[in-house]
């Protein structure tokens, strides 16, 4: 049934955070059929038929095989060329760079390009854009650097395009190219030997969700079969590519593309490689940030994923690269160090920007427009998309964050599903309403002169406008169940985790804890709130924390609940602290009831 006919879960209609309840599905007879054919508790028959997943190929989505999902390289446009261009070089002796991104896709893309190289004996200069100086993507200056340095390939990751002129100039100095992207593609495409990308206008869009880092993966086994193939390998064994999943899906989690086919296979495999502890670098990373359990999603994108992004963020593009391919452990404890400082650093430049914007946003009356565009001097452009993403997040809508350096701006914007910003800023590039810019449906980059911001504001309105308006309209909350408090254990979220792994495109198992009673609430932190619960009866105990909630009608009511009961929404986690593990609830919504 369509969310506007069917009943608010648990008749909620309007949540503290504003949203209509809804059950992801209602299909009682399927849940039960699927939990008995796979030997599982109901409740994860439940998530899966949420997610869409029927009988027939349910034991494919619990167990994705990356060797029935991962396609033959030559389907992709280009893809043969690049890996001949690449082995050739690799024959010849040529010298090598890989031109990366500076954010997390960017920088494992460039890292498993470098540990394969590595692995095969073959140097590969690494290039990593300093994100305030050089701004995103290929530029002249880098290109001559790397030309400069002897290098006759350079391979782009995860950037490039779009950058026309950049590639006009590379061909001109005699700097052949490889372009490996997964951002929108304009028709018009970079004069390069090879340009791949499944978002290309000539591809059939079938693995359109990949993370560059994927693509780039992908690559990888083309060349190497491309290397067997011509016997360059001799009596030596190729590598085990299997190996590199762990940085796969790193970068895949991190750039929040859908874990959806063969995403779901690299995350899922990635995630058993990284258990396994083999990358030094991850090792140290996951050693500094407190990381001490089994790896997960969360962990990904919320643990080790800004803290390689750290270095790119204060000014140092290359370290978070450098900790990902390095072999040496010593080295990765220093550089993981590095960033676990350089990542305190950038919260609190973060915290100051996020202030300023959204006092900004309320001046503006920002409820009004159906786009947010801010901008303000000095924001640092190492912190924009993070705010951004506080600012989408606390209004409900796409938002853009402008850093303004004279007259003109480096921006980051994100998104809302329902609401394609990376094509409207592909546009707005198009009609010269921003002077660069690019990205894809949740996410994109922009570069701004000021006297343009007023124009791009009013093209963002009137083309986004209808989109984002609707999706406020229905604006819900999809929920699995409802639990008691006494229900959510440990061994439930051990059941739960069959179903993964969670990130974009399937999304983390949400349940109500229905009727439950506020023992004790207290704040935590700047902005979040930790509360105590209990059932009915006073049966079962459990810590629940909602974050950044206070001063929001969410935070507000939980911290003065006043012997009130409420329908509590949000993700069961475990909780690991000094070595023993129990459940909690990270609250996102909730229902007074009294």
């Amino acid at each position: 049934m369509s969310d506007r006919i069917s009943p608010a879960f648990l008749d909620v209609e309007k949540s503290l955070m504003g949203k209509r309840w809804r059950l992801r599905s209602d299909d009682d007879r399927s849940s039960l059929a699927l939990s008995q054919k796979l030997g599982l508790p109901e409740i994860v028959g439940r998530v899966l038929t949420g997610r869409g997943v029927g009988i027939e190929d349910a034991d494919h989505y619990l167990d994705p095989k990356l060797r029935e999902l991962l396609p033959d390289p030559s389907h992709f446009q280009d893809m043969d060329k690049g890996a001949k261009r690449l082995a050739e070089a690799i024959r010849a002796g040529e010298n090598i760079y890989v031109f990366g991104d500076y954010d997390v896709d960017g920088a494992t893309s460039s890292s498993l390009l470098k540990r394969f190289f590595d692995a095969i004996g073959v140097p590969l200069g690494v290039y990593i854009p300093d994100r305030i100086k050089e701004g995103y993507g290929p530029n002249i200056e880098a290109f001559d650097f790397i030309k400069s340095s002897g290098a006759d390939l350079v391979i782009t990751v995860d950037c490039g395009i779009v950058s026309f002129d950049q590639f006009e100039h590379a061909k001109k100095i005699g700097l052949d190219a490889i372009v490996v992207d997964h951002h929108q593609a304009e028709t018009r495409l970079p004069v390069a030997t090879a340009v791949i990308n499944p978002k290309r206008h000539d591809e059939n869009q079938e693995y359109d969700y990949l993370a560059a880092v994927g693509v780039t993966f992908i690559l990888l086994v083309a060349l190497n079969r491309e290397l067997r193939e011509s016997g360059w390998y001799g009596d030596r064994q190729p590598p085990n590519l299997m190996q590199f999943l762990d940085l796969v899906a790193l970068g895949t989690v991190c750039d929040v593309v859908p874990l959806k086919g063969l995403n779901r296979a690299f995350v899922s495999q990635g995630l058993k490689v990284m258990s396994q502890r083999r990358n030094p670098g991850l090792v140290a990373l996951s050693d500094v940030s407190g990381l001490d359990e089994k790896p997960g999603t969360y962990h990904l994108g919320y643990i080790l994923g800004p803290r390689v992004n750290a270095g790119g963020r204060v000014g140092k593009p290359d370290v978070g690269p450098r900790l990902l391919y390095s072999n040496d452990p010593s080295e990765c404890i220093e550089l993981a160090r590095f960033l676990d400082e350089n990542n305190r650093e950038r919260k609190e430049i973060e915290q100051r920007v996020t202030e300023e914007a959204l006092e900004q946003a309320e001046r503006q009356q920002a409820s009004q427009s159906a786009v947010l565009v801010l901008h303000g001097e000095d924001w640092h452009p190492g912190v924009i998309g993070i705010v951004a993403s506080r600012v989408k997040d606390a209004y409900q809508r796409p938002a853009i964050v402008i850093g303004m350096d004279g007259d003109t701006g480096k921006g980051s914007g994100r998104s809302m599903p329902g609401v394609d910003l990376g094509a409207a800023i592909g546009v707005a590039r198009q009609k010269g309403l921003i002077v660069g810019g690019g990205g894809h449906a949740m996410a994109a980059g922009l570069t701004i002169d000021r006297p343009q911001i007023t124009d791009f504001i009013e093209f963002l309105n009137h083309r986004l406008g209808s989109d984002v308006h609707e999706v406020i309209q229905n604006a819900s909350l999809g929920l699995d169940g409802a639990l008691g408090v006494e229900g959510a254990s440990v061994d439930l979220i051990e059941q739960l985790e069959q179903a993964g792994p969670y990130g974009a495109g399937n999304p983390e198992p949400r349940f109500v804890l229905s009727g439950a009673k506020i023992v004790q609430a207290s704040i935590v932190g700047d902005k979040h709130v930790r509360v105590i619960l209990t059932g009915t009866g006073n049966r079962g105990r459990l810590t629940g924390i909602s974050f950044n909630s206070l001063e929001t009608a969410l935070g507000d009511s939980l911290l003065n609940h006043q012997g009130s009961r409420f329908h509590i929404a949000g993700h069961l986690r475990k909780n690991t602290w000094r070595g023993q593990t129990s459940a909690q609830i990270l609250i996102e919504d909730a229902y007074r009831l009294s």
